[in-house]
C-alpha cells in the first residue's frame, strides 16, 4: 500500500542557532536556509546569510528542491515604524520529486513548532520571493 509519511527530526544545533538568531541585534535582513538530510532524516542547516535581500535569497534557492527558510526582515510600516519580523518560509517549487515534496511537507509543522515560528508562509516558485510578496503577507500581522 502507501508508505507512511516520514517526519524528520530537527538537528539540535539548528534549534539552538534559530533561537540565537531570534535574539539578534543587527538591523539588516538575514536568513537561515535549512534542508533535509535524507539519510539521517534530519532537518539541518544549509547556510546562514547575515545580510541578504529577498531578491538575492530567491537567486540562491534551488529551483527544483524544497527548502525551509527563517528570515529576519526589516519591515518599515506605512506609519514609519520599523519592526523586524521573523518569518518562516517554506519554498516548495513546482517540479520537485514527489518523495522530496512529501518529506518536506511532512516535516514542516514539526519544524515550525520546534523553532517557535508564527509567521509561516509558502512559495511554489522561487521567483515569487520578493519584498512586495513578503510585505503583502505581513500586512495581516499589522
Amino acid at each position: 500500500m502507501s508508505e507512511s509519511l516520514v517526519v524528520c527530526d530537527v538537528d539540535e544545533e539548528l534549534v539552538k542557532m534559530v533561537k540565537k538568531f531570534r535574539l539578534r541585534k543587527e538591523t539588516n535582513n538575514a536568513a537561515i536556509v535549512m534542508k533535509i538530510d535524507k539519510e539521517k532524516q534530519l532537518v539541518i542547516l544549509e547556510k546562514e546569510h547575515s545580510d541578504i535581500s529577498l531578491d538575492d535569497l530567491s537567486d540562491i534557492l534551488p529551483e527544483r528542491q524544497p527548502r525551509f527558510i527563517v528570515y529576519s526582515y526589516k519591515y518599515v510600516h506605512d506609519d514609519g515604524r520599523i519592526s523586524y519580523p521573523l518569518c518562516f518560509i517554506f519554498s516548495s517549487p513546482v517540479g520537485c520529486k514527489p518523495e522530496q515534496q512529501m518529506m518536506y511537507a511532512g516535516s514542516k509543522n514539526q519544524l515550525v513548532t520546534t523553532v517557535g515560528m508564527s509567521k509561516v508562509f509558502e512559495i511554489r516558485n522561487t521567483e515569487d520571493l520578493t519584498e512586495e510578496w513578503l510585505k503583502e503577507k505581513l500586512v495581516i500581522f499589522g
